[in-house]
Formats: C-alpha cells, structure tokens, sequence
C-alpha cells in the first residue's frame, strides 16, 4: 500500500442501491445473508423483480417500517421483512429445488474472498465471528444464472479480498459474475477481473495496487462466465 490519502469509498446504502441499478425488470433474485439483504431496500417499485428467500418465500419486500413487523415473516438471516401482493410460501426442500433448478436470475452474496477465475469463498472453519457452516451459499452460488458478491474491497488486516486463488475454504467453483465493493466494481472474466465501474478518485493502477493484482478496464458485460456455464450445462 502506498503512503497516499485513502481512496474514496462509498457507503453499504449506496453500494446496494448500486446493485439493485443492474438487476433486470422481470428478474427471480435471492438476496444472501447480511450486507445483500439491503438490496431490497433501493429496488425500483415501478420493476417487477422477484425476491426469493431461502426458507422458503417468493414475493419477499423490503423491510418493514417500524410497528408493521409480523414476526412470522423472516428471510433466511432471520431478519423481519415484508411479503408483496401474490407473495407465495412453500417448503424448505422446494426452495432448495428452486435454488439448485437454475431458477434463480441472480444470487447477491456476502465473501471473504473472490479469485479471479470466479471461485467464491465465504464461509470458514474457524475465524472469529465467520459464519460457522456453508449453509445454502453453495447451492445459490452453483444454482444461480448470474452470482454478485457484495463486499468491501479490503480485510481488516488491509489484505485484498480479491485473490489469485482463494485460501479460505471455497463455495463455489467458477461460479461469480460480478464483484461489487465499496473502492469499483468488477467484472469476472475469462482474462480475470476488469474494472467495470471506478468509485471517486479510485483508478485502475490504485485498485491494482491495492490487490496485487492485474486489472484491465472492462468492455463486456461481465457474463461470459456464466453464459460459458450456461453452454457447457446444455450440452
């Protein structure tokens, strides 16, 4: 890290609503557990976008104001939320059939780490206040079309969260879209991660700096991993 004054960094609130930007009219989301469930909260109300919960809700809103709380009404996180009309409810082994049915159109995860081939890791074994198990991440993560991770660009320790190859045990294999954190968001890409979108006075050469890594600027949609995945599965 160089001796210059920290770069910009935006807000969770501004970086979900950043997220919620690129998700598509039409759309079936889940949103993971922690920072991702803010996601719900900027979505546009004139779309129609579809959120999924892992226990079992399809039709999920954003969380509800303070006195409109059902206690019955949970996401996967046990946060309290809110249903939308024609909200649907169904069993805990039919959503799993969803989420490894490749009905999901996105996942937007948590990570301690992303490599830049695609592998996610964001559960341990044993750091403090980690989530102790995998839970449902590796079924969204290999069950949905398109996988975000939502995460700040560096550790505690000032360490990248982004990786040549991940050393925390991983979730998924190849399976990241997109990595949206608080310095730029980056596509995943075949050549590795491209910045799509720089955050202030953040650059390419700082970002690289940062993460030890070899960027590019990016010039696709960031979907080539997953419409690869998409091929090979067909086939």
């Amino acid at each position: 890290m160089s001796d210059t004054a920290p770069a910009t960094r935006i807000s969770r609130q501004d970086l979900a609503a950043r997220i919620a930007a690129d998700i598509p009219e039409g759309a079936i989301v889940n949103l993971g557990i922690g920072a991702p469930t803010l996601v719900a909260d900027f979505l546009p109300a004139d779309l129609e976008i579809i959120l999924h919960t892992e226990n079992g809700m399809l039709g999920m809103g954003p969380q509800p104001a303070p006195g409109e709380v059902d206690p019955d009404l949970i996401n996967a996180g046990k946060q309290p939320v809110s249903e939308l009309a024609g909200a649907a409810f169904f069993h805990h082994a039919d959503s799993f059939a969803m989420m490894r049915g490749g009905h999901l159109d996105v996942c937007v995860l948590g990570a301690f780490q992303v490599s830049q081939t695609g592998d996610l890791a964001n559960w341990s074994t044993g750091a403090s206040g980690a989530i102790p198990a995998v839970g449902g991440a590796m079924d969204l993560a290999i069950g949905a079309k398109d996988v975000y991770v939502m995460t700040d660009l560096l550790a505690k320790d000032g360490s990248s969260k982004l990786v040549e190859a991940c050393t925390y045990p991983l979730t998924g294999v190849g399976c990241v879209t997109r990595v949206y954190t608080d310095h730029a968001v980056f596509d995943v890409t075949p050549e590795g991660f491209a910045v799509r979108e720089a955050f202030g006075d953040n650059t390419i050469e700082s970002l690289a700096e940062s993460t030890g890594l070899t960027l590019r600027p990016s010039t696709g949609s960031g979907t080539a991993l997953a419409q690869d995945r998409t091929q090979k599965e067909s086939t």
